[in-house]
């Protein structure tokens, strides 16, 4: 407990116990030990007897005097380091040179720790010491860990290999969560209260300014993005960032060639729209990136990648495609839409550009432009035109029957193309928000085959199942069912559980509207298998548990949902006079 001491020339318990033992006299003995050992300060002598007639224990006053001065010292190197002494960093040193023998000693331990934590550069034998030592190393200062980190990668790693692991699993959890809304999903937080999150607060504070650490953690996402190809990994290097940004840590922003790009494109996620203006400010940072600094499209294809900001591309691709029709204008014609898209395909595109090493960008498939979305344009007008002559006087109609089939194009570009494939998604997402119920069935067993199954994938599934929800009532219909689950989802969900878990996360809320007869039926094939995981199991025992107290309880009746759907419907005029009879899909 006393180590240390006899090397600063400072008696032990090991000294006492020889005085003791080869002494005549112990209690001259014992007085002059404490003479020698004691506060050297002459008029206290004198008041020390006063302290014995109040029964206070010597121990007890020379505890209090030394937890006052510890707290005084502490004070004065923190004072000493953000003063404007040249030396200052000398004392400190000296200080430490001084203290570190005590440094096992738990009295002392706090004032060698603080002496540590204000050196800029801790002496390199200093720091291996601690390093070699757990207790140690646990319990010293943030500053003094980025000293050891910065040249000890594989234990930095050791430190935020559970912290990615925590933010993952976070991510995973938010996909998979109980509540189901359109309005409170997995993309509902705005960045800044993303960026609160205690992993993204604490990789920060364990980066601090240094910049050798910053680039090992991007190293360490580019890794793991690579490994397991979790776009998670692409939001957290963007989070990473803006949260350095709002903490003003210039030494890393000013240096990581993402900043402003990243910077720029967060406002935009934050509006959930992509207007002109930054669509411009965007390109130029796109067609900055100089000769012989092509690996910076790496890291920005990584910002691209991460689901938030594909989400906020996709919206204003459709948004931007709902105004063109409006113009009766063509895609390839609009500056802004082929920069959307571009930006889609370059984040599509980062496994690819990682893995690959080739830092270039992707072609976008101009086919994209002039035979997909012109396709997706079509099914919208004849919505619209089915819609239209639904309104017509009896006398004028014609024997037009909304259309069951899909273009040829349309279908093999959700098979073939990832880019296309995204927005074919996003547009069905766009369907069901406007609770267009022909649309949607003619829309969802096209998503059977997609590029990479992107319509199993959690983001989509999450999504669907929620705007799901605004067509509730067309559950008690068994054409709809049949649709929504034996044409679309229950044609994947024995292979992929992750299926299994979003369909009875969606029963879960909407088990009630579903026609009883089909609910029956469903419940005997959503069955898990023996192999499977608990969450699946739990989920299951949830529903059957719901269902059961549902058929002892009358329905309550469903509250109305308010929505603010981020999208501005640009509908085409017509001649006709307008009708609130059937749902409109806005072009």
């Amino acid at each position: 407990m006393f180590a240390g001491l006899p090397e600063l020339g400072i008696a032990n318990g090991e000294d006492l116990k020889e005085t003791l033992t080869n002494c005549t006299e112990p209690l001259k003995a014992i007085d002059q030990f404490q003479m020698e050992n004691g506060i050297l300060l002459p008029t206290l002598q004198s008041a020390l007897p006063f302290l014995d007639l109040h029964g206070t224990p010597r121990l007890e006053f020379h505890q209090s005097v030394f937890d006052e001065l510890r707290e005084k010292l502490m004070e004065q190197v923190a004072v000493i380091a953000e003063g404007k002494d040249e030396d200052r960093y000398g004392k400190l040193e000296e200080l430490l040179e001084k203290s570190f023998p005590l440094v096992k000693m738990p009295s002392i331990q706090p004032v060698v720790m603080q002496v540590l934590k204000h050196l800029p550069k801790v002496p390199e034998k200093k720091l291996k010491m601690v390093m070699a030592d757990k207790e140690l190393y646990k319990v010293c200062a943030v500053e003094v860990k980025r000293q050891i980190w910065q040249d000890n990668q594989a234990l930095f790693g050791d430190e935020v290999s559970p912290l990615l692991k925590q933010y993952i699993v976070e991510k995973e959890a938010a996909l998979f969560s109980s509540d189901l809304s359109i309005l409170h999903n997995f993309f509902s937080p705005t960045p800044k209260t993303r960026r609160q999150g205690e992993v993204v607060l604490k990789l920060t504070q364990m980066i601090g300014k240094n910049v050798k650490l910053y680039d090992m953690v991007l190293q360490f996402l580019r890794t793991l993005f690579l490994r397991t190809r979790n776009v998670h990994y692409c939001t957290l290097r963007a989070e990473l960032l803006m949260s350095l940004h709002d903490l003003d840590i210039s030494e890393i922003c000013s240096v990581d060639p993402c900043h402003k790009f990243t910077w720029c494109l967060d406002a935009c996620i934050r509006e959930k729209f992509v207007d002109s203006k930054r669509a411009r400010e965007l390109q130029g940072f796109l067609d900055g990136v100089k000769k012989g600094q092509e690996q910076v499209l790496g890291d920005l294809s990584m910002i691209l990648c991460d689901p938030f900001a594909c989400n906020t591309l996709v919206l204003s691709i459709i948004r931007n495609v709902q105004e063109l029709l409006s113009q009766d204008a063509l895609p390839r014609d609009s500056p802004d839409l082929l920069l959307l898209l571009r930006m889609l395909s370059l984040g599509q595109g980062a496994w690819d550009m990682i893995d690959s090493q080739v830092f270039k960008e992707p072609r976008l498939d101009l086919e994209v432009v002039t035979r997909f979305l012109p396709a997706m344009m079509s099914v919208v007008v004849d919505d619209h035109t089915f819609i239209v002559e639904q309104k017509l006087p009896s006398d004028e109609k014609s024997s037009l029957t909304y259309p069951t089939s899909l273009p040829d194009a349309f279908i093999r570009y959700l098979q073939d193309n990832r880019v296309a494939c995204e927005m074919g998604l996003y547009y069905v997402l766009h369907i069901a928000k406007l609770r267009n119920r022909n649309a949607l069935q003619r829309l969802l067993p096209a998503l059977v085959e997609t590029y990479n199954d992107m319509a199993f994938g959690d983001i989509f599934l999450h999504l669907l199942t929620a705007h799901l929800t605004l067509l509730s009532d067309e559950f008690g219909s068994e054409e709809f069912c049949s649709v929504v689950f034996d044409s679309f989802l229950l044609t994947s969900f024995s292979s992929k559980e992750n299926v299994h878990r979003h369909i009875l996360r969606m029963l879960l809320h909407l088990h009630h509207k579903v026609l009883p007869s089909y609910l029956e039926t469903l419940m005997q094939t959503l069955e898990p298998p023996k192999q499977c995981s608990e969450p699946l199991k739990e989920l299951h025992s949830q529903l059957t548990e719901k269902l059961e107290a549902h058929k002892k309880s009358p329905t309550p009746p469903d509250e109305p949902t308010s929505l603010d759907l981020g999208l501005h419907p640009v509908t085409v005029p017509t001649s006709s006079s307008s009708s609130a009879s059937a749902p409109t899909t806005p072009v």
